[in-house]
């Protein structure tokens, strides 16, 4: 991966490319950040730029074989300890190196831009808990102290470092003091709460900040072919996450049918329209239970903004502006006589839902509830 193709951090572009220019490249250095901030692909362009033999002021060369090896991460002096849990596959003893194959496909189909939960589910592992173990960190020591093959360094990934079991952190301590020459290890963590502070007091912090929104817009156009209005409000909704951005952009027609089917559900309810209502409940008997119960679970976040609208707290709710709109309109129309009624209304249906019960009867007897409820003030 290289420089440009990282969205947005120019400024740690620039200090990691200053780090290379200047030789004071630092041998253990964490990347430390929130989710979807690009930690990972930073760290690939980084060690792409240090392996590349034909560097540029700016960014490694990308056409080398070098750079044609880091961008399928192959190259042989380039290695990963990313947390793994037992499959399918690895019944066992799971550990990094049996996940290689994997972790690359993942890594490359997502462009660096990646999660533990999005790599757990890509992996398989159902409800097991992703780690490293030992014998991570003993496979690490056995390659790092080898000559390194093709580059002058040697480089290390260290994925969601905090993933690291305490006798795993405590063998690598050693490694991370005593380094084999040429070596750079790149921890990328999003909890600095977790990892070791003997671990922390090893290494050069490197904070990550969030992604600038705008940059976050850019990108969605250049690179999803988003709309204008649509990159927009993914953006503004993702805080600088590019993963939140871009599950936004793939979710936004169930977004879009839950908003407008509950706007025209509210509106019929202020209304007192019973035999409208009775037909938009068989209608939604039709969508099938997953749907039924987004569309309460939707209907419960509405409930939940409006509390922040009633409390001047406008500026943190994070949604399209027509959304945004409704939501201040409505928000009026929950107040403290109401509120735990509205609240306990729909989370006694999406129990009833999950529980098989009649939806055409469950929405028609909410909606004669909701006729009353929203009149208390």
């Amino acid at each position: 991966m290289q420089f440009k193709q990282v969205i947005g951090q120019s400024a740690i572009k620039q200090r990691l490319i200053a780090s290379v220019r200047d030789n004071h490249v630092s041998h253990a250095q964490l990347f430390l950040g929130p989710a979807g901030s690009g930690k990972l692909p930073l760290a690939l362009a980084y060690a792409q730029y240090i392996l590349c033999p034909n560097r540029t002021e700016n960014d490694s060369c990308g056409v080398c074989p070098t750079c044609q090896k880091m961008q399928k991460l192959v190259h042989p002096d380039l290695h990963f300890v990313v947390p793994t849990a037992a499959t399918k596959k690895i019944k066992s003893n799971p550990e990094s190196d049996l996940f290689m194959e994997e972790w690359r496909e993942y890594v490359v189909q997502n462009q660096g831009y990646v999660d533990t939960s999005s790599w757990y589910s890509f992996l398989d592992v159902e409800n097991k808990q992703g780690y490293m173990s030992v014998r991570d960190a003993a496979s690490l020591l056995r390659k790092l102290n080898m000559k390194s093959y093709e580059g002058e360094y040697k480089i290390a990934i260290i994925w969601m470092a905090e993933k690291m079991r305490v006798d795993t952190a405590n063998k690598l301590l050693k490694l991370l003091e005593e380094p084999p020459e040429k070596t750079v290890f790149l921890l990328i963590a999003e909890d600095g709460e977790e990892l070791l502070a003997t671990i922390k007091s090893r290494t050069a912090l490197v904070k990550i900040p969030a992604i600038d929104v705008n940059e976050v817009e850019n990108a969605l156009v250049e690179r999803l072919d988003c709309d204008a209005r649509q990159a927009h409000d993914a953006a503004v909704i993702s805080e600088g996450n590019w993963l939140n951005a871009c599950h936004f952009v793939q979710e936004s027609e169930d977004r879009k049918f839950f908003f407008t089917t509950f706007q025209q559900w509210m509106r019929l309810c202020f209304r007192a329209a019973y035999s409208e209502l009775i037909d938009f409940s068989a209608n939604i008997k039709t969508l099938g239970r997953e749907k039924q119960k987004e569309l309460l679970d939707y209907g419960l976040r509405i409930v939940r903004n409006a509390l922040l609208f009633n409390n001047n707290l406008a500026e943190i709710v994070m949604l399209p502006e027509d959304e945004k709109v409704f939501n201040s309109k409505f928000a009026p129309f929950i107040n403290p006589l109401n509120l735990a009624e509205i609240a306990e209304l729909f989370d006694e249906a999406i129990r009833h839902i999950e529980r098989n019960g009649n939806a055409q009867l469950i929405f028609t007897d909410m909606s004669f509830k909701m006729i009353g409820l929203l009149k208390k003030k």
